[in-house]
């Protein structure tokens, strides 16, 4: 499971002059070290899902020892700070019901459609073991569902959601939803991550509003008229996704939130570090401007 790694070393010059690239594997030694050299800040931003090329593949695996991987690497190149991208999958209380927030540890049962959600909450949990051991300063960022622009037609089973739907390919929901986040925004929580000094030693929820799927449709249809016009009206009947569940893979992997309202508190990113996240409905209208802009719709 390979990764292109960007890093930028030095404060001055053009980036293009600073910007160098490497590959790697998250679950091979060769090349971590080589990437992480000089690097003040090393940010990890992502490990596999069970779906698209990664359907029915293991992932704990690989977001654990990558995440070993990118903290020894940074550990031995002298980096000022790490910064791990985790899930707020990793922070689901036992109580559904009640607030999540960053004291929160998720607990799973050893299921396969649990599988992500233990792949990001084992990874970080190694890697806050892995700082305590060592000194390493680490901050974790626990995005939910991740919308926003897209840079072309290679983009998150999250995006899909809403491409699908604008296609008139999703004809009725199920009963999911998501806390959704800005692309953007999470890039902008990364870098007060990497740099705010209170950021230091801490995990930041940034998980937005909640709306189910059937609520992102009718933003959808308010905000762009005719261009909506083959988003889903109906709602699937609970039964009839767990039926589904048996056959399709993805619907297995969300089966868990079926009739869920999770609830995210991201006060401590807004007061901590001044982080201001955009409105969900302007986001979701954000991505299908930008799908079409692309011609992917």
């Amino acid at each position: 499971m390979r990764t292109a790694i960007g890093v930028a070393v030095g404060a001055d010059g053009a980036a293009a002059e600073r910007l160098s690239f490497h590959e790697a594997d998250l679950l091979k030694d060769a090349g971590w070290t080589e990437a992480a050299a000089g690097a003040g800040y090393v940010l990890h931003v992502a490990s596999p899902m069970p779906l698209g090329e990664y359907r029915g593949q293991d992932v704990i695996t690989p977001a654990r020892e990558g995440t070993r991987r990118v903290l020894e690497a940074a550990h031995a190149g002298g980096a000022r700070r790490v910064v791990i991208t985790s899930s707020s999958a990793a922070a689901i209380p036992r109580d559904r019901d009640s607030v999540a927030d960053e004291t929160v540890w998720s607990e799973l049962p050893d299921e396969a459609r649990y599988n992500y959600s233990r792949s990001k909450t084992f990874a970080e949990q190694d890697a806050w073991r892995f700082a305590e051991s060592t000194g390493l300063e680490l901050t974790t960022v626990l995005p939910g569902s991740i919308l926003g622009p897209v840079l072309g037609s290679d983009y998150s089973p999250s995006v899909n959601i809403v491409a699908l739907m604008l296609r008139g390919k999703m004809p009725v929901v199920p009963r999911f939803g998501f806390g959704v986040v800005n692309v953007r925004d999470l890039a902008d929580l990364h870098i007060l991550a990497m740099t705010h000094p209170k950021a230091a030693g801490e995990r930041f929820l940034a998980a937005g509003e909640f709306l189910w799927f059937s609520e992102w449709a009718q933003i959808l249809r308010t905000e762009l008229g005719e261009a909506a016009r083959r988003t889903p009206r109906r709602t699937l009947p609970d039964w009839t996704v767990r039926l589904g569940a048996r056959f399709s893979p993805m619907l297995a992997q969300l089966t868990p939130n079926l009739g869920v309202r999770s609830r995210v508190s991201t006060d401590k990113a807004q007061e901590l570090l001044g982080w201001q996240p955009r409105p969900v409905p302007r986001t979701l209208v954000d991505t299908a401007r930008s799908l079409s802009d692309h011609h992917l719709v």
